[in-house]
């Protein structure tokens, strides 16, 4: 199988090239940026680039965007010529060049307001079902994205799967709230419990959706680490997030005061990958109950691919606020 890896240069693209040359592939990494996974450097928002990376391809693994951080220092026609025009560039030239299945990276950024309730309602239930209500310029180019990708496929029957991630970048917090407030990684690991999944795990996901997308034809996944909650959790989720999570994993709080974290007060959304279990087989390895036994035997919260591909920031230098413009974003997902 001959793949193009768009964003190879990035955490999830460097990943998947990595993973797929060690299963034999043949993969082409297409990265504005160079980098040892990258083979071809360009944009995918320059047909021609693509028109050439497409010779001889028989699957397109779209991870190549614009993200949240760069909201700040990017203009909205920058995001709709990567994230829009560009999805439109592999889409179009798939087609013309035969591939037989595309994978587009999403983000479960796309729901945007709608993962915000008001003062005294429920934590959120999200599903595939819930309506994106875009919050900003970065969750507009995705939702734009997919429906190209459902458009296409309707038009030319190209499998599309649509693969929504929660957060797995190892940088530090948008928010700067999140960041003043907790250990790095005592806020990652409570992400585990409704908005997180580790990288090894969001890797498995796009190999399986590759095997099933020609079967399923065409669709939409969050992929997020298995949260322990249940509907019944949701008004006290936002009250009292450490009680719920005391209920199902008793001894956290030991785990947590020999290591002076804290859980988050309330909770206010639990992302369910349900639907990806069921369709497409998967199991990830990293939730909140995994990564707490590996914690208290003296191991990382982070996978050895993790590990391996570590940091890569958004932004050449820093900024006189922190690691991100705006003073922190303060959003999703």
């Amino acid at each position: 199988m001959s793949i193009l890896v768009t964003g190879s240069s990035g955490h999830l693209g460097e990943a998947l090239v990595r993973t797929l040359k060690a299963r034999g592939a043949d993969v082409t990494g297409l990265d504005v940026k160079p980098s040892m996974q990258t083979n071809a450097v360009g944009s995918v928002a320059d047909r021609l680039v693509v028109r050439e990376c497409l010779k001889g391809a028989s699957a397109v693994i779209h991870a190549a965007t614009l993200h949240k951080p760069h909201v700040g220092t990017h203009s909205k026609s920058d995001f709709i010529d990567t994230n829009v025009q560009g999805t439109l560039n592999l889409l179009e030239e798939s087609v013309a060049a035969g591939v037989g299945t595309f994978l587009f990276t999403s983000t479960t950024s796309t729901y945007g307001m709608a993962l915000r309730p008001l003062p005294g309602e429920p934590a959120v239930w999200v599903t595939e079902g819930l309506q994106a209500v875009p919050r900003n310029v970065y969750g507009a180019t995705k939702v734009a994205a997919e429906d190209l990708c459902e458009l296409i496929h309707r038009e030319s029957g190209l499998p599309c799967l649509i693969l929504r991630t929660s957060r797995f970048f190892p940088e530090e917090d948008d928010d700067r709230r999140i960041r003043e407030g907790y250990e790095d990684a005592n806020a990652k690991v409570n992400e585990y419990l409704y908005r997180r999944v580790d990288l090894h795990d969001v890797v498995d996901a796009h190999l399986l959706a590759l095997e099933r997308a020609g079967a399923i034809g065409f669709g939409r996944y969050i992929i997020s680490a298995t949260s322990p909650f249940q509907r019944g959790d949701l008004v006290e989720l936002r009250e009292n997030a450490p009680r719920v999570v005391e209920r199902y994993f008793p001894d956290y709080a030991k785990e947590y005061a020999r290591r002076g974290w804290k859980m988050f007060a309330g909770i206010e959304r639990v992302y369910v990958n349900q639907k990806a279990r069921d369709e497409l087989g998967w199991r990830p390895r990293y939730d909140f109950g995994q990564v707490l036994r590996l914690l208290s035997e003296g191991g990382s919260h982070v996978s050895e691919m993790a590990r391996v591909v570590g940091r890569k920031g958004y932004h050449g230098a820093p900024f006189d606020d922190g690691p991100y413009p705006l003073g922190g974003l303060c959003g999703e997902p």
